[in-house]
């Protein structure tokens, strides 16, 4: 196997693992070479090339062959998917024969929008379910038919659960953005959903802007000894450390490290700033804001310190913000984030931060907050070091509200799912209630304190995600388990007219 890490010693440094391109590598390809029905797709959408990860990724699901496959938004991978389908799928058979996997609502209208143009009169139906919005109309258009669901997992799950979807008749599965996928929290409606699979083995495909380890492990579980694709031969982000920046204002360090980690939704970090006071400032700013944090410095008495140091060993706290002194000699378990509030006074100090996370197999990500000027302290110990660092854009207010909103939605009809009959003819009494504070600007507010607090709760549970522990692999062709369907205790009937399905 061909290894594509540049620097040995750097890779070793990092414990960045060794990854390897497909044994049986297929040839790309080009417009030209495509079969009529995938031309006329490319056509109707106007397009003249294919861009690179659809010359590299079509091949590949033509052959329907499990793929981990390297790619980031924007960069053609929805038509790397959608393409083969029209080829894959039988439009005759009107049943949900694809299922396109999304984390987001905005995403997954975007999905659909591009099948409707790729798929255009090849006579196939697809149908976007997500959540935040009214059954009614998505339960009518899959109750008229669909070869290819587009959904995020809870609202797909809940459909499965109603029974106004079936997977009987499945053929492929892609989980688009899959990191984003896990982060908002999405793996136990995932493996729910997972039940509900045919016994026949299912094509599936991951695509994904990173591989950390938590997204190679749920690779196992959802595909068949899948191979990895990158759309670079020469730099893979299959890394068990990811290093990536921010560009911040000075004045306002505080408020975008809040956006980050809203955004990031890290499982547990460490903080890492140069002074005791600005530890002791960083620390009651998450705590403010609702965060489980806790500081560590030279300040604090031995019986605070072997305090935090018990919640650290067993794995409770999840921020822990320090100084590199105090931090000096911790080993976290299973820490997924180190952030630099600040950047090291020298730059070895970086690699002895950033080393902290991605111990043992695990994976990390090292995240730097620095302004304009500390940028050129951070690019030199980029340079030092032979380090690829990623910027990413420092997310807006808009951003996170709309994230909130996706994270508040998908927690709360988890909730709805989990209740019994009873609980759920129970709530049917403030169904008034809630439309009429709804309809009044001043009243709903009340609303969204309820959603404040009930979020704010949240912010203390780490997204969960596969388990560390190895799995067993799956025999091609053993049944998937089934699942023992749950009952509201409700005929359909009765349940329609409560307002439950």
């Amino acid at each position: 196997m061909e290894c594509l890490t540049k620097d040995t010693h750097l890779a070793e440094l990092l414990n960045e693992p060794v990854v390897s391109e497909p044994k049986d590598l297929l040839p790309e390809v080009g417009i030209d070479d495509l079969e009529e029905p995938l031309r006329a797709g490319a056509a109707r959408a106007g397009w003249t090339t294919l861009m690179p990860v659809q010359a590299m990724a079509i091949p590949y699901l033509l052959a329907s062959r499990d793929m981990l496959i390297q790619a980031r938004t924007g960069s053609g991978k929805t038509g790397a998917f959608l393409l083969p389908m029209l080829k894959r799928l039988d439009p005759s058979r009107l049943h949900c024969q694809a299922l396109v996997l999304v984390p987001t609502r905005e995403l997954a209208r975007q999905v659909w929008h591009e099948a409707e143009t790729l798929c255009g009169d090849a006579g196939l139906r697809h149908v976007p379910v997500y959540g935040g919005v009214g059954y009614g109309p998505q339960v009518d258009a899959l109750r008229d038919g669909a070869h290819i669901v587009v959904g995020t997992p809870g609202r797909v799950l809940d459909h499965l659960l109603k029974r106004t979807m079936s997977f009987k008749h499945l053929k492929m599965v892609i989980f688009d953005e899959a990191d984003r996928m896990l982060s908002m929290g999405f793996y136990p409606d995932m493996k729910e959903m997972q039940r509900h699979f045919p016994e026949h083995r299912l094509h599936s495909c991951m695509f994904s802007a990173t591989f950390p380890d938590f997204v190679m492990r749920t690779a196992r579980e959802f595909l068949h000894e899948p191979e990895f694709l990158s759309l670079s031969r020469d730099h893979v982000h299959v890394t068990d450390t990811e290093h990536v920046y921010y560009i911040v204002p000075g004045m306002d360090k505080d408020r975008s490290l809040m956006r980050i980690i809203e955004l990031e939704n890290p499982a547990s970090a460490i903080i890492f700033s140069n002074t005791k006071s600005m530890v002791h400032y960083v620390s009651n700013v998450l705590k403010n804001f609702g965060y489980d944090a806790d500081e560590l410095s030279a300040d604090l008495s031995q019986a605070e310190r072997e305090r935090v140091l018990k919640r650290v060993r067993q794995g409770s706290l999840r921020f822990l913000v320090a100084t590199d002194v105090a931090a000096r000699g911790l080993d976290i378990p299973d820490l997924s984030h180190v952030i630099q509030y600040e950047p090291p006074v020298d730059i070895e100090g970086y690699i002895h931060r950033a080393g902290r996370t991605g111990r043992a197999g695990a994976t990390g990500v090292a995240m730097s907050l620095v302004t304009e000027l500390e940028w050129f302290t951070l690019n030199k110990i980029a340079k030092a070091f032979g380090i690829e660092m990623q910027e990413r854009p420092l997310p807006t207010l808009s951003d996170v509200e709309t994230l909130v909103a996706e994270r508040v939605t998908v927690l709360l009809e988890a909730r709805l799912r989990d209740r019994d009959a009873l609980k759920r003819e129970r709530g049917q009494r403030f169904i008034p209630l809630a439309r009429q504070l709804a309809e009044n600007e001043d009243e709903s507010a009340l609303i969204a304190m309820l959603l404040d607090d009930y979020y704010q709760q949240s912010l203390h549970a780490p997204p969960q995600r596969p388990a560390d522990t190895p799995l067993p692999k799956k025999k091609v062709g053993a049944p998937r388990p089934r699942r023992e369907r749950r009952s509201s205790g409700r005929s359909p009937r009765r349940a329609r007219r409560c307002g439950l399905v």
